[in-house]
């Protein structure tokens, strides 16, 4: 049987090492629905297309405004791939039964811990929950042993988050599960009273850095992405781990999947491979993200405290409940 240039390039994809510069403009391409950070998807995007040969089309929004749009289009819908920053929203879409199974070997590229006993997508990168700091106010032995201790009255109006975003809603999510709906309701309700609100991590973490407020809880990587740059806006901000499998300690997974509906299953198989492989996992590594990477033996950027280090609380990807969370939310007044 004569095979078509594309196919070889799906060979390719299938074999390791894959072979560069395989660049065929026949073949067809992907699209994929990124809720990532745009430059880290593009990046892997790159990486692939330069690989493989198989363009990749990216089109940015958020992690739940993808997800509800992914089950309104349903069968329907021109994504090939989902990609997000948080869990949640992947659990909408696998719920809804709308993703296909990832391939066998794709899914042992990443240990069980950073993906779904379902099988239906896999964590892609990570980010951990941190308490950042302003250290010219708080000391190491004045910082909450766990994320709990932020609902008690002696907080009130010293710390900040984002609630509307999805990461903040995912590390509510891990609570919900940890800790079960009725502390979590009460905490949120402490939290209406403690906190001050702000639209976006990095915004929390300038209004930390300018002595607005005491502390912020966000993801890492916006404090090593500052500090990277000028620092100018974490000069003054120092990062608590919570650690000791506590709801604070949660390791958010950023998952990636190939949609039931899909088009062309084989292309979007063989990218979401690519990220969960040694060319996606490298692209943490030695790129500006800070994101942790999760594949099996890969390594972290190296001035990230190590994932092993970070004592993240287990919790099973499929069991982030995103409805539950926003009710939740929205009954204490946070959204």
């Amino acid at each position: 049987m004569k095979l078509s240039i594309f196919s070889v390039a799906l060979a390719l994809v299938s074999a390791a090492p894959l072979v560069a510069n395989a660049q065929d403009a026949s073949s067809p391409g992907i699209t994929v629905y990124n809720a990532q950070h745009e430059s880290l998807a593009q990046a892997w995007a790159d990486g692939f297309t330069k690989e493989t040969g198989i363009k990749v089309t990216l089109r940015n929004g958020g992690d739940t405004e993808f997800g509800n749009q992914i089950i309104q289009e349903g069968a329907a819908s021109p994504a090939d791939v989902f990609l997000t920053e948080n869990s949640p929203a992947m659990v909408l879409v696998e719920n809804a039964g709308l993703f296909a199974p990832l391939d066998a070997d794709t899914l042992a590229l990443v240990p069980d811990n950073f993906r779904p006993a379902s099988g239906k997508w896999t964590g892609i990168a990570a980010r951990s929950t941190v308490f950042a700091y302003d250290s010219r106010k708080l000391k190491p032995d004045q910082l909450p042993k766990s994320l709990m201790d932020l609902a008690d009255p002696s907080w009130k109006g010293r710390w900040a988050a984002s609630p509307s975003g999805a990461d903040f809603q995912a590390i509510v999510a891990a609570m919900l599960e940890l800790k079960g709906e009725q502390a979590t309701a009460a905490w949120l309700k402490a939290m209406k009273e403690n906190f001050t609100a702000y639209k976006g991590n990095s915004t929390a973490m300038k209004a930390v850095n300018a002595g607005q407020t005491e502390g912020a809880v966000i993801y890492h990587y916006y404090w090593f992405g500052d500090q990277a740059k000028t620092a100018e806006n974490s000069k003054n901000v120092a990062l608590h781990y919570f650690r000791n499998q506590d709801p604070g300690a949660f390791v958010s997974i950023s998952g990636g999947g190939v949609l039931a509906s899909s088009k062309h299953p084989k292309e979007a198989q063989a990218f979401i491979k690519w990220i969960a492989g040694k060319g996606g996992q490298d692209v943490l590594k030695t790129g500006n993200s800070f994101e942790y990477a999760v594949g099996i033996g890969a390594q972290s950027n190296p001035k990230l405290v190590p994932l092993s280090d970070l004592q993240a609380p287990k919790v099973e990807p499929s069991n982030l409940k995103s409805k539950q969370v926003t009710d939740l939310m929205t009954a204490a007044g946070l959204l």
